[in-house]
């Protein structure tokens, strides 16, 4: 595996300045905040409500706009992108793994992990073949053409997992992916995030109120009133 720490980032924001209006009043939720990931990284932001952790995963998304300073994700600068670009960035460089699954429930799984690869020029076997193999590398290949009523939610989430990864991003940003399992379900779907950050490389932010969750995270990051004020690095 690739030595992390020392390497050129993979995510740098610097002086970031974000902020709500909310009934005619300025809510600042960062006020020049600093943070770096190498390549390759997985790390956990834990905090109160409140604290910003939202906020900070749909910058990097690229759904929430930086009030000021600079968010650079790999070579591209998303605080310098329009929202076409950032849209185009998202479907080429990004998988989004969320809590309630989002999948559409009158599509099977085969179905719900091919959506973002019709934004790509790709034929329909070409898909297909991609399709089968991230359902059998989150061991789903059996399951297929099931829909997902039912599906257990372990197994809608890592039909999650599938449809982020089908893409073959570099970053994957995850909203609570454990939230609503139980904990055997909860450690099998990050035991495939750990998988995935230490044996294909893949640069994984995390947003948990788990601490268990961000035992499987290299390191954890804690948020608080918009400043990060501790961090923990797990044992490699």
């Amino acid at each position: 595996m690739t030595q992390l720490f020392g390497q050129q980032p993979h995510i740098m924001l610097s002086g970031v300045q974000k902020g709500y209006r909310f009934s005619g009043e300025a809510i600042p939720i960062f006020s020049g905040l600093d943070l770096t990931i190498p390549r390759g990284d997985f790390v956990a932001i834990m905090g109160p409500s409140g604290s910003g952790k939202s906020t900070l995963l749909n910058m990097l998304a690229g759904i929430d706009r930086l009030d000021s300073g600079t968010l650079c994700i790999g070579a591209s600068r998303l605080d310098q992108m329009d929202e076409a670009a950032r849209s185009s960035w998202r479907a080429h460089h990004m998988g989004m793994i969320f809590q309630f699954y989002n999948l559409l429930p009158m599509l099977t799984a085969e179905e719900n992990v091919e959506l973002p690869l019709l934004l790509k020029p790709l034929s329909r076997k070409e898909r297909r073949v991609r399709v089968e193999k991230v359902l059998d590398l989150v061991g789903l290949g059996a399951r297929a053409k099931q829909y997902p009523a039912l599906m257990s939610g372990g197994q809608q989430q890592r039909v999650g997992i599938a449809r982020a990864i089908v893409s073959d991003p570099d970053l994957l940003l995850c909203d609570e992916p454990t939230g609503d399992l139980d904990r055997k379900s909860a450690d099998e779907v990050l035991d495939m995030l750990r998988f995935l950050n230490r044996e294909l490389e893949k640069t994984i932010v995390m947003v948990t109120h788990d601490p268990q969750a961000a035992l499987f995270a290299r390191r954890t990051l804690h948020l608080d009133k918009g400043n990060f004020v501790e961090e923990k690095r797990a044992a490699l």
